[in-house]
């Protein structure tokens, strides 16, 4: 639809989009642009005390309550945490994903970064930008095609570098000053996540990193906290910044 106004952020895993860009998110939730939060796997490794199935159950709910927080719906596409495959039944699915909401921005993760499930959801992701325009390439749920191919960024990796340490420069950076109470609420709804860490880290590192590492962005854009972007540039995607635009607004 050339009115959708959608904005669907994609991680690799339930917390994913929470930790790298729930702040911009929730700014354009106020721009009144309609939010979808979703997974490429279910969860199913985070957990040292409960089975797959039973994690991914706990996961499942997690997500669900903290995209409500931005009354936005919750999906996952169910791959298996360490299994994301870059394949094409994966990147039907994946597909099949933007087709039912058909996002005018997207947001994902790095093809860069310190896990494979990370690496390979920002290639899915990728390609599924261009494949939901075509009629022919045939996905689950029989979805129509899309008319566009939508504006597409990736967050900033892990630790803010390469695999060989190196400082990945973001190309622009948001500043989420004003929400980050928002974004740490989002996070905290992943408790399972949250006291696996607190349990073996004795302080609250599944915060107070996500905190840090916003903060250190923050100095880098002269505001207290801030999340990077950068956007792929490639043919046939759309080269203006949209994201930025609506946020200027």
């Amino acid at each position: 639809m050339a009115d959708n106004k959608t904005i669907l952020a994609v991680g690799a895993h339930p917390d994913d989009v929470e930790f790298k860009c729930a702040g911009t998110l929730s700014l354009l939730k106020k721009k009144g642009y309609p939010i979808v939060i979703a997974s490429v796997a279910a969860g199913d490794c985070g957990s040292a005390e409960y089975s797959a199935e039973e994690i991914m159950r706990i996961r499942r709910g997690e997500a669900t309550a903290s995209a409500a927080i931005l009354g936005a719906p919750f999906r996952c596409v169910d791959e298996r945490d360490l299994a994301i495959d870059y394949d094409t039944q994966t990147r039907r699915k994946v597909t099949a994903l933007l087709r039912e909401f058909d996002p005018i921005i997207i947001l994902t993760n790095p093809l860069v970064d310190y896990m494979v499930d990370h690496e390979v959801t920002g290639r899915l992701v990728r390609d599924a930008c261009f494949c939901a325009g075509l009629p022919n390439f045939t996905v689950p749920g029989n979805f129509p095609h899309t008319n566009r191919i939508p504006y597409l960024y990736y967050f900033q990796p892990a630790g803010g570098t390469d695999n060989l340490g190196n400082p990945v420069r973001m190309q622009f950076l948001v500043d989420i000053t004003g929400e980050i109470e928002v974004k740490k609420k989002m996070l905290m709804a992943h408790a399972s996540q949250r006291n696996w860490l607190l349990k073996h880290h004795g302080v609250d590192h599944y915060v107070n990193s996500m905190a840090h590492d916003a903060e250190e962005l923050g100095k880098l854009g002269g505001c207290k906290y801030a999340e990077g972007f950068n956007q792929h540039l490639g043919h046939p995607y759309p080269a203006d910044n949209k994201l930025m635009e609506i946020l200027r607004r």
